[in-house]
């Protein structure tokens, strides 16, 4: 993440690909807008696989809401109205220096 926007990138055997989302502000959906509230910046690698399942929960909310920390597990929420949430848990890839 970096104050202009947050970047998500992923590669595997298949091929690879990215996307940058920017903060919007003057939308006419509230549901559409993005919002991007940063302390720091963050480079983090998490398994595709486990991402896809959290997408899954995708229809129960039209909005999700990503929390990203060093060192610390992702988070994902999806608000469902007058009901509470899905909350899922990722925690990052850790890489292994020493080989």
């Amino acid at each position: 993440t970096k104050k202009e926007g947050v970047k998500f990138s992923a590669k595997g055997d298949l091929g690879q690909g990215s996307i940058r989302l920017v903060q919007t502000t003057n939308i006419e959906k509230e549901e559409e807008a993005v919002i991007i509230e940063m302390k720091e910046a963050v480079a983090l690698t998490f398994a595709v696989r486990y991402l896809s399942m959290f997408c899954k929960a995708a229809p129960l909310s039209p909005q999700v809401s990503l929390s990203l920390s060093e060192d610390t597990p992702l988070m994902c929420e999806f608000k469902i109205a007058e009901m509470g949430h899905v909350r899922f848990y990722l925690a990052p890839k850790i890489e292994d220096n020493e080989s």
